[in-house]
């Protein structure tokens, strides 16, 4: 530690990301990526913005990519707010919306950047403990508080809240910002979307990284109301009115008209996590019901940590968290066919 630092950097446990080893014939599954390749016609506009335009700035306010989400949703322009990728938008939302004398609540088990940006941002917060079958339940968050924070489907579990029991946490919290993070929910959950005509207080949170295959471009959204868009976007403005480059803003409205392309590979996942999760349980292992990209599973007789690390001697990596209530699970991210095919036969060879 350096006598230099501030303050708040001595107080800081930085979020740890997944792993990216390089290495070769690597079976990936560990971070939730799409196994499939963005849009052709992604890669196409790509290509074309590599031209002399670069030594221009972009459109700080990447206007067309905010009318193409708008188109795609029903919104309005003002109803959208870009970033770079999903977490700088929700380090906004800290900053914009979240910092108030109540604590913010979120679940115990949960995307763990959310503590991170707490200590960040000097947020107070209560973790709101998930039931015995680690999922959320509405009625624990019925109690004074500065903003509610959750994602749905959750991660790492791929549990679903339903839309109804969303409507009716809306109903009992107009008091505050309810932020819904669905970073997963277009692999078969019901998006919360249409709700923001109705609450006022409601912004959710997508992100080009997973069903639109764009983790490589860092590209998400926010829909809310419009007063909860400008407070966005006065933060965003006092920290950098340049966040998404021209190639960001040029694959990410080419990925977002690609409707047959998205539909073609999210269908094709949700068909492999149904297989994938059939499998593993025929392998005795108890598989969380899943909405996501990934199952979370445990089996009862052997140990989490050991069943990774022996994937990992067969070139398969998968996520373990070393954390109260969820040491014993694995989150596995859902490949291709031909990968989870691997994976199955690694497990199979070291359970017996």
């Amino acid at each position: 530690m350096s006598r230099y630092w501030s303050s708040v950097v001595h107080r800081l446990t930085p979020y740890v990301p997944g792993e990216q080893p390089q290495l070769l014939d690597l079976i990936k599954l560990n971070t939730n990526e799409n196994p499939y390749g963005p849009s052709p016609k992604v890669l196409e506009i790509l290509r074309r913005e590599a031209a002399d335009t670069l030594r221009l700035y972009p459109d700080p306010n990447a206007e067309r990519l905010k009318e193409a989400i708008a188109a795609h949703h029903g919104l309005k322009p003002s109803e959208i707010f870009v970033g770079n990728g999903s977490d700088e938008i929700l380090a906004h939302t800290y900053q914009a919306l979240l910092r108030h004398p109540k604590p913010l609540l979120f679940p115990d088990i949960t995307y763990s950047f959310y503590p991170v940006y707490c200590r960040l941002y000097e947020v107070d917060y209560e973790q709101v403990p998930l039931t015995e079958s680690l999922q959320i339940r509405v009625e624990d968050y019925k109690r004074a508080n500065g903003g509610i924070l959750f994602p749905n489907p959750n991660a790492p579990t791929g549990r679903l809240l339903p839309l109804a029991a969303v409507e009716a946490l809306l109903r009992s919290n107009q008091d505050s910002v309810v932020v819904i993070d669905e970073a997963y929910v277009d692999f078969g959950g019901e998006s919360a979307v249409p709700l923001i005509s109705r609450f006022a207080n409601l912004l959710v949170i997508h992100t080009f990284s997973k069903s639109r295959s764009l983790a490589g471009l860092r590209v998400g959204f926010a829909v809310g109301d419009a007063q909860l868009i400008e407070a966005l976007e006065r933060v965003k403005n006092s920290f950098n009115s340049y966040p998404l480059d021209r190639f960001a803003i040029a694959g990410a409205v080419a990925a977002i008209e690609d409707h047959a392309y998205f539909e073609e590979t999210r269908q094709k996942i949700m068909r492999t996590r149904t297989i994938l999760a059939k499998r593993l349980e025929e392998l005795g292992f108890e598989v969380l019901p899943s909405v996501a990209n990934f199952v979370f599973v445990r089996h009862p007789r052997r140990d989490a940590a050991e069943l990774s690390s022996q994937l990992r001697e067969r070139s398969i990596i998968v996520r373990h968290f070393a954390l109260p209530r969820i040491e014993q699970f694995l989150r596995i991210t859902v490949g291709t066919d031909a990968q989870c095919d691997a994976l199955v036969a690694a497990l199979q060879r070291i359970l017996q």
